[in-house]
């Protein structure tokens, strides 16, 4: 195989080489222990929306998010909301959940990636993207129990943020050659590092003793039906991230082309639809064409 690598100080790492680098890593404290207050609120039977809106008022980055939010997802409204309380009236109890996940977790991965240039905005779209439509995609065919089909969504690419911290030189490297668009980002990954963001952000993941579930969405989200557990929600991961990157919604930093009907053809859209004919295909698509309109007003309130 001809060596496609240019920057002479980069060269493959061994796996015992990148784990080491990886034990230095930081620990992500967001992710195991998110908001407990306002999660046990929101899941009480006795929702009170003064009681939500204090415990949102203690966290100025939730409360700047929770406005930004609702403004321009309703950016039709007559008067912008400046109160919380009229927020979380108009958001409604699951997006404020969502809301009290992600904003953690994406400050906690901004500290990782400062030393690293990269439309990082346009990838924590991405990844809220993915999030929000994993939901969606796992809806169509069962009903969600919790939010770990969102959580599951929005690390489903950490592998790349631990990339970038841990092997700075070896990521600008990769995204040089990545972005013309010739070649599947993870193919550069195994030739310029030695393993690609899927092993890694799972690798990662384990390292820090986070759910399994988690670990299963980063490790297989290219390739779900290697999977033995939790296949359906590892496939809708699969199926959300490939229509952000058809619609062009966000960064992901895999410039490859990818059409609508390249994702009907994925491996995890055969995992949820496994009959072809199946009218519930229909449905979906339809369902999901709508969410993929949404998308990007509720994104650029999120980021």
């Amino acid at each position: 195989m001809q060596d496609v690598v240019t920057n002479p100080t980069v060269r493959p790492m061994s796996l015992v080489q990148i784990q080491a680098h990886l034990a230095r890593c930081p620990s992500l404290p967001s992710l195991g222990s998110i908001n407990k207050a306002l999660q046990e609120l929101l899941h009480a039977e006795q929702r009170y929306s003064a009681q939500i809106s204090e415990i949102i008022r203690r966290d100025p980055s939730l409360t700047s998010r929770l406005l930004r939010l609702v403004n321009s997802v309703y950016y039709g409204l007559a008067q912008p909301v400046n109160s919380i309380e009229e927020a979380v009236f108009y958001l409604g109890i699951r997006q404020i959940r969502q809301l009290a996940l992600v904003t953690p977790i994406i400050e906690d991965f901004q500290r990782l990636t400062r030393q690293c240039q990269f439309p990082w905005r346009e990838f924590w779209q991405h990844c809220i993207g993915v999030a929000l439509l994993t939901r969606e995609v796992l809806s169509t065919v069962q009903t969600p129990m919790d939010e770990s089909d969102y959580v599951a969504g929005l690390v489903h690419d950490v592998g790349k943020i631990v990339m970038a911290w841990s092997f700075p030189d070896h990521f600008a490297e990769i995204h040089r050659q990545a972005s013309p668009g010739t070649r599947d980002l993870t193919e550069i990954e195994r030739e310029v590092l030695g393993l690609d963001h899927a092993e890694l952000g799972a690798m990662y993941l384990e390292r820090q003793r986070l759910p399994d579930l988690m670990v299963q969405a980063a490790r297989y989200h290219h390739r779900p039906e290697a999977c033995e557990r939790y296949t359906a929600l590892v496939a809708s991961v699969q199926v959300a991230d490939l229509l952000l990157r058809a619609e062009g919604i966000g960064c992901s930093g895999n410039y490859l082309p990818v059409s609508r009907e390249l994702c009907q053809q994925s491996a995890g859209w055969k995992v949820l639809f496994p009959n072809p004919k199946d009218a519930e295909q229909s449905i979906a698509i339809a369902s999901l064409q709508r969410s993929l309109e949404r998308l990007p007003h509720i994104l650029e309130g999120l980021v």
